[in-house]
């Protein structure tokens, strides 16, 4: 069978059969109503399903109040338990499966005051909340560890109770468990710091935690970062040692992303973030702005190439036997066969599927044999808008859907 058939073929992925290989990267939407889904979160992912992705992943479920780094983000607890089922019923309505990409940002947050000190692999001064007034982050204890462990867990429960097929734990990006796995922010003396297997030693306690809960009726993944893509950073052989024993945790899939959020989000996107764009998106929030333009400096001028992971995922591919996703820069048909023909079980996507819903139908179709993005990443600030994403090449989107909560 060629890469061409197999991209299409169905796919057993855990305790989960989804209909291709096709999975929409989790990605923040900005489609939030009182820390729950919003009909447009709905319309988003319902259009993601009826345009043929066989998994799509709703982005940033924070599995506490305090583990959002904005405010725009979806908290999981019990209270939005019919949001969420009219999330998955509207998917499932559409052929598809459904994905919630649960995370914690531990000291990584930006836009939200939470009065006591950030939790993280390591204490001190605060560099990513110092502009809301987070200024300090304290090392985790292990009953902080088994709190948000057991935060994890439940989070997971509740999709499963919801009908999500799947859970994506967020161990990259800089978010809480990379800030565990990261050299950048991991500083610990004792079991959890020092070697590669120890840093990623509680994001793995994690993940097993939650396989021992939900795995029998759902998938779980993990993303992880293939190198955080600065001086030091985590590396491709540090990513091997997580993907090593996260397989031994019992995950299902590793999605492979790479980056982290204040130290290399052009590392993360490929290219540079369009700051004219986002100037214009956050006219109205000079804080969130500033943030925004002092993450800027330093950072290298960095021209989109596609597949722009592939080295990295490459070294992990050859590694590990675990199921692996490819993140990174697939916009084509060509792309999609090449990741295939290298060995990986699926393609993961956001941008080209943010600009048409439709891609991967036509793909099958033959109708196109690539994407029309054109990687300008215009579509990164409206995370920040009252509309949530958006590709700027279509029609807005409508700002009364986001206003309402999906089972309003």
């Amino acid at each position: 069978m060629n890469e061409k058939n197999t991209l299409f073929t169905p796919f057993k992925l855990g305790p989960v059969t989804l209909r291709n290989r096709f999975i929409r990267a989790g990605a923040n939407e900005g489609m939030v109503v009182d820390g729950a889904p919003s009909k447009a979160l709905v319309k988003h992912h319902r259009d993601m399903a009826a345009g043929g992705v066989g998994l799509t992943t709703v982005a940033y479920g924070a599995v506490s109040k305090v583990g959002r780094t904005l405010p725009n983000q979806v908290w999981m607890r019990p209270e939005i338990l019919p949001d969420l089922e009219a999330l998955a019923e509207a998917v499932h309505a559409e052929g598809g499966a459904i994905s919630y990409q649960i995370t914690h940002g531990g000291s990584f947050v930006t836009s939200v005051k939470v009065e006591e000190p950030t939790m993280s692999a390591s204490g001190g001064f605060n560099k990513a909340g110092f502009m809301r007034g987070n200024l300090r982050k304290r090392a985790m204890t292990r009953a902080d560890m088994d709190l948000v462990a057991q935060q994890f867990v439940d989070a997971a429960e509740l999709c499963r109770q919801a009908g999500f097929d799947a859970v994506e734990i967020h161990m990259g990006h800089g978010y809480l468990l990379n800030q565990f796995i990261s050299p950048i922010s991991n500083k610990r003396t004792d079991e959890y710091g020092g070697s590669a297997e120890n840093r990623a030693r509680f994001p793995a306690e994690v993940l097993r935690r939650v396989k021992e809960k939900v795995g029998h009726q759902m998938a779980v993944l993990a993303k992880i970062n293939v190198a955080d893509g600065v001086p030091g950073g985590a590396t491709a052989d540090d990513a091997i040692v997580t993907a090593r024993l996260l397989q031994q945790a019992g995950a299902d899939m590793l999605v492979l992303s790479g980056g982290r959020n204040m130290e290399s989000g052009w590392f993360m996107f490929g290219s540079n973030f369009d700051m004219d764009e986002m100037k214009k998106v956050l006219k109205g929030s000079w804080l969130t702005g500033l943030m925004m333009k002092l993450s800027q400096i330093g950072t290298p001028k960095v021209q989109f190439r596609e597949m722009y992971f592939l080295e990295y995922s490459r070294q992990i591919r050859a590694a590990v036997d675990i199921p692996l996703a490819y993140l990174g820069g697939a916009r084509s048909l060509a792309n999609a066969e090449q990741a295939m023909a290298e060995g990986f079980e699926a393609v993961v996507m956001a941008r080209p599927l943010i600009h048409d819903s439709q891609f991967v139908n036509k793909l099958q179709r033959g109708e196109v044999k690539a994407s029309g993005c054109i990687n300008c990443n215009r579509c990164i600030p409206y995370i920040y808008h009252p509309a949530g994403t958006m590709c700027v090449m279509n029609p807005p989107n409508d700002v009364a859907l986001n206003r309402v909560r999906a089972a309003g």
